[in-house]
């Protein structure tokens, strides 16, 4: 009898813990390595390779969207840091080659790939990193954007098109046997279109059939974790790399959201980054910028990541230049009229190796 009471109370305390590596996650095969994505953006383009500059000449806006200036590569790209590797295409096999050695480099194991629509560069580019990710052992997974007139019919299209291409690729990465899918601004879409395709009675429901995957919806305002869950969502990221830009990427509701997904069975991911910077582009935008503080910034909130042990962290970003997100090397560049940023006295490659550095505390035993 005693020892039934001791097993009894050990059970109690332990399902009392808030987080930690006692709490359930929802069951899975992914390795320590997949347990770690990066949102990566294969929307670049070069004249020798695509015929034109694409994205790396972003336009400049005033803060009511009205386009005051064109960015004008190579010297001056849309972006207040400056690649090591120079600007790139991301169609180019090499490219996308080094990006997966610097990927893995980070620990990282699964990129979360931008994905506008078919035909478009973030289209185009799938092939080569397709590749290279097969090559390297890497997995991917697709981040789907507001594209126009983004709603529940034309989500489950893309979805079909995009798991006829790429389903049966070893490189597609899977949770639960399902291929995971992050929807950025998922917010944009009302949940009753959401509930069509992601309930099980929904009038659209992919559960059940070939193309059910397991959607990760954006958590922005605090009623959203609540409205995603209902809306049939089968996780939550935060992905902005802004601290306290929204509700949601503020890490100290991190502990508040986590306990919410386990109580639901859902995913948390809550979403790190090594600083903002989109004055570049967005010159207006000084209360959204976050220096990155010699490092500190990225280990706060890495450390605020782990503290409560998610299902899955994701890096904002691996190169998303134009809002200053990338842990890609950057270099020293003066260029006529500029003096980009660099990361000072660290490495190029510091946020890559401190990424494995973070992931190693978090996963090893």
């Amino acid at each position: 009898m005693l020892t039934r009471v001791l097993l009894a109370l050990a059970v109690l305390f332990l399902a009392a813990l808030p987080c930690g590596r006692c709490a359930s996650l929802p069951e899975s095969t992914a390795s320590p390595q997949e347990r770690l994505h990066a949102f990566y953006y294969g929307w670049y383009g070069t004249p020798d390779v695509d015929g034109r500059w694409i994205n790396w000449d972003h336009a400049v806006t005033t803060a009511d969207g009205r386009v005051e200036s064109t960015c004008a590569p190579p010297e001056d790209i849309g972006a207040n840091f400056y690649p090591a590797s120079g600007p790139y295409s991301s169609s180019d096999l090499e490219t996308a080659k080094r990006h997966c050695a610097e990927i893995q480099r980070a620990g990282v194991g699964v990129m979360v790939v931008s994905w506008w629509g078919k035909d478009t560069p973030t289209d185009r580019s799938l092939s080569s990193l397709f590749e290279a990710a097969t090559d390297a052992g890497l997995k991917i997974c697709f981040h789907l954007e507001p594209w126009p007139d983004r709603d529940a019919e034309s989500v489950r299209d893309a979805l079909r098109y995009l798991l006829d291409r790429w389903g049966n690729a070893s490189a597609l990465f899977r949770w639960q046997g399902k291929p995971m899918v992050y929807v950025y601004d998922s917010y944009l879409v009302p949940d009753s279109e959401w509930a069509s395709l992601l309930r099980p009675n929904g009038t659209r429901s992919i559960r059940g059939t070939p193309l059910d995957s397991l959607f990760i919806g954006l958590w922005v305002k605090e009623s959203h974790g609540r409205s995603l869950a209902e809306a049939g969502f089968d996780g939550f990221y935060t992905y902005f790399a802004t601290e306290g830009f929204t509700w949601g990427s503020t890490p100290e509701h991190w502990p508040e959201m986590a306990r919410f997904a386990r109580d639901k069975n859902k995913l948390f991911i809550p979403c790190v980054g090594p600083g903002y910077n989109d004055l570049r582009i967005r010159p207006w935008n000084e209360k959204n910028h976050r220096g990155r503080e010699g490092g500190a910034y990225f280990d706060r909130l890495f450390e605020r990541a782990v503290a409560v042990n998610p299902g899955v962290i994701a890096i904002t970003s691996y190169n998303e230049w134009h809002e200053g997100t990338q842990i890609e090397p950057a270099m020293p560049y003066r260029a006529v009229g500029r003096v980009y940023e660099d990361y000072g006295n660290l490495s190029g490659t510091w946020y890559l190796d401190r990424a494995l550095y973070w992931r190693d505390k978090w996963l090893s035993p």
